[in-house]
């Protein structure tokens, strides 16, 4: 009959207590580094390692980065953590110039502000100056020119302010292809349409057209001169419906008389 290893009671006790003794160390050591992580965490939020160190602009032109993060209140001394984006956002966005903004966090101190501006869509002559238009109709007396750049059209005798404001929402519609086009609209207003503009083309040709719906109706521009002759010269009528009228259509007839 073979013999059996018998191991006492006594003999076990001390690698029981053994065992019960790591595992009560490994708990006090993962309650302690959770402690410690937790006072990290406080110290972190209540120090200045938690305040906004950078602060990045992107999508500006007319504003600058310095005017931008002035209007958002962001500072050094801002935490991380309280930043109201959508406060910031709000405070941004009251700037006529503004069109959108995101805000993000970039942890752990950074603050990225991206934001779109109205578009440029042309010029009012003021005196001796030059002052930009954005497509809500806002003058940037503040970036005024001295020259015409020539990279937006000239808007003429836009004396009254609601028909700018109507004439700069037709032109932020444009395509900037079409925009480039355009040398000066002039606003010719008569009895029966107050809307009637007049433009000056580059590429040499008159356009008569109105205000209400121009981005739409100016759209047939590009095919209607791919069809004329390259000599040809005239006014492109673009309101209830599209023709090219030549500027020599009086001479032509009187020739065909004689």
């Amino acid at each position: 009959m073979s013999k059996k290893n018998i191991v006492s009671i006594e003999d076990r006790i001390p690698k029981l207590k053994q065992a019960r003794k790591k595992k009560a160390n490994r708990r006090l050591i993962f309650y302690l580094s959770v402690f410690f992580f937790l006072i990290s965490i406080i110290v972190y939020l209540q120090s200045p390692l938690s305040n906004v160190k950078t602060i990045e602009v992107k999508g500006n032109t007319f504003l600058t980065n310095e005017e931008i993060i002035a209007e958002s209140g962001l500072n050094r001394t801002t935490n991380i953590w309280s930043v109201d984006k959508e406060e910031i956002k709000q405070k941004l966005l009251s700037n006529p110039i503004i069109n959108s903004v995101a805000i993000s966090r970039d942890l752990p101190s950074s603050i990225e502000i991206v934001l779109k501006e109205h578009e440029l869509v042309g010029y009012l002559r003021q005196e001796n100056n030059y002052l930009p238009i954005l497509g809500n109709g806002s003058i940037l007396k503040s970036m005024k020119r001295k020259t015409f750049a020539g990279n937006a059209p000239l808007l003429v005798d836009f004396e009254e302010k609601t028909y700018l404001q109507k004439m700069t929402s037709e032109l932020q519609e444009l395509p900037n292809s079409l925009l480039k086009l355009i040398s000066e609209i002039h606003w010719v207003p008569v009895k029966e349409n107050k809307d009637k503009i007049l433009l000056y083309m580059n590429d040499g040709f008159l356009v008569d057209g109105t205000i209400r719906g121009f981005a739409s109706k100016m759209e047939v521009y590009p095919s209607i001169v791919s069809q004329l002759d390259k000599d040809s010269k005239g006014i492109i009528h673009i309101g209830v419906g599209a023709y090219f009228e030549a500027f020599n259509k009086e001479k032509n007839e009187e020739d065909e008389a004689e």
